[in-house]
């Protein structure tokens, strides 16, 4: 069953969905929060590489990875990024996630936003019971143009989901879980899997 703002309020109120900075009330509508866009970036550097193979082995695909991912990037308002068309960026939200154990979080982009061609996940927009960080996202110009984006836009929505009950394994307790206490903008861990 998904949540609607009364429930999403309580929840917040209560400490045990945990937004930080806490949302403002007109960011709490229907179902979602609205969430905003962090001030770093990673891009992709792929001239540096013309492939990565996925089913290489680990130090393979940590080389590549190591290539052609970039540092954190940081923008502001008076320097903003510049998404070009076709381009596949890394971000992060300006928020910070904890997630109780019995609830999952669903990531959604802006309708506004994607109808300009902007995507904020490619597949990964589930938020597992016990995650708690950034959310990075997978931001993609599917557009035509060039669009501009700065720290503190409003880039997705959230929705939350409550399960029967408490998962027996929550993201925090996996040992092999590779985005525990995720802060800033973190690329790809395929080479720990």
């Amino acid at each position: 069953m998904r949540l609607c703002d009364e429930d999403i309020e309580i929840l917040l109120n209560k400490k045990e969905l945990i937004i930080i900075p806490y949302p403002k009330k007109q960011l709490i509508n229907g179902i979602t929060v609205d969430i905003h866009l962090g001030d770093k970036f990673r891009i992709f550097h792929d001239h540096k590489r013309a492939c990565i193979d996925l089913s290489g082995s680990k130090e393979n695909i940590a080389l590549s990875l190591s290539e052609i991912m970039s540092d954190e990037i940081s923008f502001s308002s008076e320097k903003p990024f510049f998404l070009q068309p076709g381009t596949l960026a890394l971000s992060s939200t300006f928020e910070n996630i904890i997630m109780p154990n019995n609830l999952v979080g669903w990531l959604d982009g802006r309708s506004s936003l994607a109808r300009l061609g902007l995507m904020v996940h490619a597949t990964s927009h589930r938020i597992d019971p016990g995650w708690e960080g950034n959310i990075v996202l997978e931001i993609f110009n599917s557009g035509k143009l060039t669009l501009v984006l700065r720290p503190q836009m409003k880039i997705a929505a959230l929705s939350f989901e409550m399960l029967s009950k408490s998962v027996l394994r929550p993201y925090s307790s996996r040992r092999e879980a590779k985005y525990k206490q995720q802060n800033g903008v973190v690329c790809s861990r395929i080479d720990q899997e």
